[in-house]
């Protein structure tokens, strides 16, 4: 009996020490979350997910939840050696041809991350799979220097092997290649895949490795860009990723997407951009590269590349799409694989709509993920209400991520509109301020609305409750998606 009670006892003890540790655990988490002073709705979503289910809320919050709001990705001393290499052109903002609207836009984006402005570039777009990685794959053999390739997939099917032979045969050749994928998001390639590009002496690294379960946490934070700089002379940036549904679309149709062929001084950007994240992953500065950017062209397009990720102090990207979206006065064009706006921009869209400017949001009909389908579906009658017209893409998936406003801004890039790219990625835009380039976006938009249905607000409301029922279910986890 002595026994048993002595187990009992230290077996209590033991046991009302583990709840304590546990409650303050909770309790100190709860205390992070509040003195981040994060958005309100954001902190009491984590609060009551922590209080009601403490151990699922735990686990949550550690993959999901944490703020690296103003961590340092790159050292400051490194930071001003790529500055000083970058060959910003020194320019008087007030003498440049363009509107007062674009004129803040290019300031906001200097002061948000240093984005420099570049004139002289020319611009070659892309909305055609197979096109693009024509052009990319010739660029890539006529390489002399060096190759830099950054993408969020790099798929381990017939045209990641095009690339990748590519890649060992010019580094066979001398060519200096460096490669950045996304662990997250090049899952499915096997690593005897990467391993033959390092053994053929690419220098190929993945962006925050995930393992477990040190690195867990760093699933939640993904490495989106896409990005290619040969020689410093040619530069690529868009929404394509390196696989085969880009040329062979998937069993419902095409998969539509926009990317960028550039050349010009703006490739300073593209370097710097991944000058940094090589030298996140413990790599020495590819600075020598840097003094090789192009020269400019007699072409006229003004450029800015903004970079945006959860180490930045401000959402940069974001706080840009509102700034052009609140200069608007005319038109509004937005294609977005995923529509999932934060509460500013949803309201900056509405505004627009019921000042009269022409907003038109083009969405895919059917999408590669469903629950994001369903969550993008769930904003729609909210537009509606204030005058936003809704296209839905049916020829196809459209990943298309670009914005043109007016007569003389445009955007493209990896950045969907959505919590996740504004928020948690590591995304890239090229901001353009050229009526040309405008022009020629405005006619693809125009193109793609043949493909495409528009939403009739009294049909919409009258779709099945159980439709309405799983959106709005759904919407609720549009933070984390």
């Amino acid at each position: 009996m002595d026994t048993l009670i002595g187990f009992l006892t230290s077996t209590s003890w033991l046991y009302w020490s583990l709840v304590t540790i546990y409650g303050i655990t909770i309790l100190s988490v709860i205390g992070v979350i509040l003195s981040e002073n994060r958005n309100p709705v954001k902190s009491l979503a984590w609060v009551t997910v922590l209080l009601l289910f403490p151990a699922v809320g735990l686990v949550l919050y550690i993959f999901f939840g944490r703020n690296l709001k103003s961590t340092h990705i790159i050292s400051r001393r490194n930071k001003r050696k790529l500055k000083r290499n970058e060959r910003g052109m020194n320019i008087d903002y007030n003498n440049i041809a363009l509107s007062r609207e674009s004129k803040q836009q290019i300031l906001l984006a200097h002061t948000l991350c240093g984005a420099s402005y570049y004139q002289g570039n020319n611009v070659g777009i892309f909305t055609s799979g197979k096109e693009k990685f024509d052009a990319l794959e010739q660029d890539l053999r006529n390489a002399q220097s060096y190759i830099h390739l950054q993408y969020y997939i790099f798929e381990d099917d017939k045209t990641g092997h095009r690339i990748r032979d590519i890649l060992m045969e010019r580094a066979a050749a001398g060519v200096r290649v460096r490669v950045i994928y996304d662990h997250v998001g090049s899952f499915k390639a096997k690593q005897r895949f990467y391993k033959e590009m390092q053994d053929a002496g690419v220098m190929v690294h993945p962006f925050f490795r995930v393992a477990f379960p040190p690195f867990g946490t760093r699933i939640n934070w993904r490495n989106h860009r896409k990005i290619c700089i040969i020689d410093g002379k040619t530069g690529y940036i868009g929404g394509m990723n390196i696989a085969d549904r880009y040329i062979k679309g998937v069993t419902y149709g095409i998969w539509r997407d926009t990317h960028l062929r550039i050349t010009g001084p703006a490739i300073s950007a593209l370097q710097y951009s991944f000058a940094v994240d090589w030298s996140f992953m413990g790599q020495p500065l590819p600075d020598e590269e840097l003094e090789l950017s192009g020269a400019p062209n007699s072409d006229n397009a003004g450029m800015q590349m903004v970079t945006s990720g959860p180490t930045s102090q401000w959402n940069n990207i974001a706080l840009v799409f509102l700034k052009a979206i609140a200069n608007a006065k005319k038109s509004i064009l937005i294609q977005t694989p995923y529509f999932l706006p934060t509460e500013s921009l949803l309201k900056a869209l509405q505004s627009a709509a019921l000042s009269k400017v022409d907003v038109r949001i083009m969405i895919p009909l059917r999408s590669d993920s469903s629950m994001l389908r369903y969550a993008s579906f769930s904003y729609i009658r909210e537009c509606l209400r204030a005058g936003i017209k809704i296209y839905l893409y049916e020829a196809g998936m459209l990943h298309s991520k670009s914005i043109v406003i007016d007569d003389e801004f445009s955007t493209v890039g990896s950045t969907n509109f959505d919590f996740r790219s504004f928020e948690h990625n590591f995304e890239c835009n090229m901001l353009i301020y050229s009526t040309e380039v405008n022009a020629r976006m405005r006619e693809i938009f125009a193109h793609d609305l043949k493909s495409c249905s528009r939403i009739n607000a009294t049909k919409w409301e009258k779709r099945p409750y159980t439709e309405k029922a799983k959106e709005s279910i759904i919407r609720l986890l549009s933070p984390i998606l």
